[in-house]
């Protein structure tokens, strides 16, 4: 099967590229064709776009972020008072947790969720104040345990309108690595992107990268927000929309151990011989990318790929492998394996879930040597 449907490369809104793949108009929705990942640090005009309702519009001057819950000291910060905080910088790579979906859709239908394919991933360097500096501020109390992040973009779901939000434990929102940022590869925060302010949170799904942020709340227990109590929560393939019960799902944080084949691309036709192959590798939450592996015969053989230089404990690594192959029809696999010895498994199939989250199966490009 492809993991490079037909979609729209044209016309993309807010500055992007036309190398980015529209999954969605309005709100918008869409990432890099994958061939164009070889920068390490993604480009604005390319990376990642993953919206549930529309860009707000959100004045710098007037901005406040406010801060409360199980603090000893609320807070309403203006944006000049959290520049004055220290500035840190931070490699990290994003990743929503339905991309590869479409790999699992061909497994089984997956309706009502975007149809990503490999697209929906970036890498920045990201700057700003670092989350911990502003709870030092505020004084969690004994009580508080996690970390309710709520932005300034409406969204609607069932009938009701709120405010997008998620939430992260405190332990990780102190961590040096969380940062509430407002440049994104040394230029100011684009809007699409969450300007003035947004989380930026290492390690975990994108959805908790929040983005327009505009207020932080601490909590005895995880956000009730939406996207916390229900959409990004992982399901056993038995369970469907009809017989879900939201609270029995597993609640979306750490990513999981991933890779990619970036080129050739899907259905390219590459010459026989010395062929590159080459693509991007992530690990989860305290894990890095040990090794990479690449197979042309259906996983029964496999041969190591060179892994690049990384960028910090945060970001992908790419990976590239030149290989000697001969004339026909191709098919590359590909793995990777962690620090804690964990690798991939084979089928998208074997992860399947109604909503189409976490898909690390082994990758899979078909191409053509004549």
């Amino acid at each position: 099967m492809t993991d490079r449907p037909t979609a729209n490369f044209h016309n993309a809104p807010f500055g992007k590229s036309d190398g980015v793949i529209v999954r969605q108009e309005s709100p918008f929705n869409g990432g890099p064709d994958a061939a164009h990942l070889r920068d390490f640090h993604t480009p604005n005009d390319l990376f990642f776009v993953r919206n549930h309702g529309d860009v707000p519009r959100v004045d710098e001057e007037t901005f406040r972020l406010e801060v409360g819950g199980l603090v000893e000291r609320p807070l309403s910060l203006s944006f000049a008072e959290i520049r004055a905080l220290p500035k840190v910088r931070v490699g990290a790579t994003l990743q929503c947790a339905g991309n590869r979906r479409i790999e699992m859709a061909a497994f089984a239908p997956i309706p009502h969720e975007l149809p990503w394919g490999t697209e929906a991933v970036s890498s920045a360097e990201w700057a700003g104040a670092r989350l911990a500096d502003v709870l030092a501020l505020c004084g969690p109390t004994a009580e508080a345990a996690h970390v309710e992040l709520v932005g300034l973009d409406e969204t609607e779901r069932h009938g009701q309108r709120f405010l997008y939000g998620g939430s992260i434990p405190l332990a990780k929102a102190a961590s040096a690595e969380v940062l509430l940022a407002y440049e994104m590869n040394g230029v100011p925060l684009p809007a699409v992107h969450g300007a003035p302010l947004r989380a930026i949170v290492p390690g975990y799904i994108g959805a908790r990268s929040v983005k327009w942020l505009g207020r932080i709340e601490l909590r005895r227990d995880p956000s009730e927000n939406y996207f916390q109590a229900k959409a990004y929560r992982l399901f056993p393939a038995a369970i469907g929309p009809e017989t879900v019960v939201w609270e029995e799902g597993l609640m979306l944080g750490h990513l999981n151990l991933n890779s990619v084949i970036c080129g050739p691309s899907e259905g390219a036709i590459v010459p026989a011989g010395e062929v590159e192959v080459w693509g991007w590798a992530s690990a989860g939450e305290g894990r890095s990318v040990s090794r990479v592996e690449l197979s042309f015969d259906s996983g029964r053989t496999w041969r190591c790929a060179e892994i690049l230089e990384g960028d910090g404990d945060w970001t992908w690594r790419h990976w590239r492998a030149t290989l000697d192959l001969d004339p026909g029809p191709q098919v590359a696999l590909c793995r990777a394996w962690d620090s804690a010895a964990q690798t991939q498994p084979e089928h998208a199939g074997q992860l399947w879930n109604f909503k189409g989250y976490m898909n690390n199966a082994w990758h899979r490009v078909h191409f053509t040597c004549p």
